[in-house]
C-alpha cells in the first residue's frame, strides 16, 4: 500500500468513528426501557442489559475507528494535537471497556470529556498560528461551547439531575471537529 492510501483511509476511518459512536449511543437510548435524556447519564447505557452492547461495543469501536486519524495528524507533524486526540479516542474506548460503576470508569470518561475539550482548543490555536483563523476561531468555539454546557449544568440550567444532556453535546461538538478535521484533510491532502 502507499502512503496516499493509507493516509485515505485513516481519514475515513476517522469521520466513521463518530457515526458509529453516535448512532450506536442513539440505538442504545432506543433499546434501554430505563434511559431518560433528563435523569440518566449516557453510562447508565452500558449497564442496562438492553442497551450495553450496543452501547459499550459502540464507544469501543468509535475509539479505536478513530486512531488511524490520530496517525494522520501525526503524519502532518502535529504531535501535541496527535496526543490529545489519540488520548481522546482512547478514553472513548475505555469508557466501553470500563462501565459505570467500575473505578475505572469515571476516570476515563473524564478523560474523555476533558482531551475532547482540550484536543479542539490545542487544533484551533495551532490553526489560528498557520494562518488558519476562521477554523481556529470555529474549533475554539466548539470548546468554549462544550465548557458552557458543562457550566450550565453544574449552575442548575437543566431539565433534571441526569448528566446526558451535557455528554451528548460534548459528543456532538468533538464529532463535529472530528469531521471537519477529516474534511479538510481529505479536500488538502495535508493539514493546516
Amino acid at each position: 500500500m502507499n502512503g496516499s492510501f493509507d493516509r485515505r483511509l485513516g481519514v475515513a476511518a476517522g469521520a466513521l468513528a463518530p457515526v458509529v459512536a453516535l448512532g450506536t449511543i442513539l440505538l442504545a437510548t432506543a433499546l434501554s426501557p430505563t434511559f431518560s435524556w433528563a435523569g440518566s447519564a449516557l453510562s447508565d447505557l452500558g449497564v442496562t442489559p438492553a442497551s450495553a452492547l450496543a452501547f459499550n461495543g459502540g464507544l469501543v469501536a468509535g475509539g479505536v475507528l478513530a486512531l488511524p486519524l490520530a496517525w494522520v495528524l501525526a503524519t502532518d507533524g502535529r504531535s501535541v494535537l496527535t496526543v490529545a486526540f489519540g488520548f481522546t479516542a482512547v478514553s472513548m474506548a475505555l469508557v466501553g471497556v470500563f462501565r459505570s460503576g467500575h473505578p475505572l470508569h469515571f476516570p476515563v470518561a473524564l478523560g474523555f470529556y476533558l482531551g475532547a475539550t482540550l484536543t479542539m482548543l490545542i487544533d484551533g490555536i495551532g490553526s489560528i498560528r498557520a494562518d488558519g483563523r476562521a477554523w481556529g476561531l470555529a474549533a475554539i468555539g466548539l470548546a468554549v461551547v462544550h465548557l458552557g454546557a458543562w457550566i450550565a449544568w453544574s449552575a442548575g440550567v437543566r431539565p433534571g439531575s441526569g448528566l446526558a444532556i451535557p455528554e451528548a453535546i460534548g459528543a456532538v461538538l468533538f464529532a463535529i471537529w472530528v469531521w471537519t478535521t477529516a474534511s479538510r484533510l481529505r479536500s488538502s491532502g495535508r493539514r493546516g
